[in-house]
């Protein structure tokens, strides 16, 4: 005797029981407002301009100190260079992290390299933007300059290419605008949920929403560690790139 199993076919019945209780429902509402939704009610930020910080936002670099820095050798103060409203790597003093820990944020940041070429691939205005102090986004002069895709500007490094390369001349300002969801991890250190990095260059999007795979390692493949809050890391490379207008927003 043939035999239905109920249980292979109740999918497709709840499905159709959803879809009924879906139809039947939005026939019901003929009020606009019965679907209007006024509570929470998003908070006012005062937009920048030119970039500049919004209202909400923590500056971590406006052009006049080093306050929020410190060097990473021996949490001293930062000994960058300060002229013109930008600071400068100072080759030999080491990479500079903020004095603040951060875990979800947007950062704005921007950077130029030497307007005197010098070198070539890796060696060509190179340093880093480093979130959490693990997971570098790359800077590097790459206007017709080659070196490895996975090294190149904008890319989150040895690990993802950018989409696009949007490198203005040496010498000229650009901008790393980057949403960054820090990774999760439970109370046995294992992570739960990982990293996820978006990064728009010059306005144009490069990195879209990619999952952060470890730590940013110059050799061998990427490391989990747990972590919790930590600071944003610039590296001295040996290279005078310039940064300036650095702010930040704790999602």
């Amino acid at each position: 005797m043939f035999k239905i199993d109920f249980r292979m076919q109740l999918p497709m019945y709840l499905s159709a029981a959803f879809c009924l209780i879906a139809t039947i429902s939005s026939a019901q509402i003929t009020d606009p407002k019965a679907t209007e939704v006024w509570s929470p009610e998003p908070r006012v930020v005062t937009p920048g301009t030119n970039n500049g910080a919004p209202s909400d936002a923590i500056v971590l670099f406006d052009g006049n100190n080093l306050n929020e820095w410190r060097s990473v050798k021996d949490s001293s103060a930062a000994k960058w260079d300060i002229a013109n409203g930008a600071m400068t790597v100072k080759p030999g003093a080491g990479n500079i992290a903020t004095k603040r820990s951060f875990g979800d944020v947007q950062l704005h940041i921007e950077f130029a390299s030497p307007e005197v070429v010098k070198g070539e691939g890796q060696g060509r205005g190179n340093s880093g933007v480093f979130l959490q102090q693990r997971y570098e986004v790359q800077v590097l002069d790459c206007y017709q300059n080659r070196t490895y895709s996975n090294g190149q500007t904008g890319a989150i490094y040895k690990q993802y290419i950018p989409l696009v390369n949007a490198c203005r001349k040496p010498g000229e300002w650009q901008t790393y605008d980057i949403v960054y969801t820090a990774p999760r991890f439970n109370n046995d250190g294992i992570q739960v949920a990982a990293g996820r990095i978006t990064v728009l260059h010059n306005g144009i999007l490069i990195q879209n929403n990619v999952e952060i795979k470890g730590s940013s390692e110059y050799i061998g493949l990427p490391k989990i560690q747990a972590h919790g809050k930590a600071p944003i890391e610039l590296q001295d490379h040996g290279d005078l790139v310039r940064y300036r207008n650095i702010w930040v927003r704790e999602l």
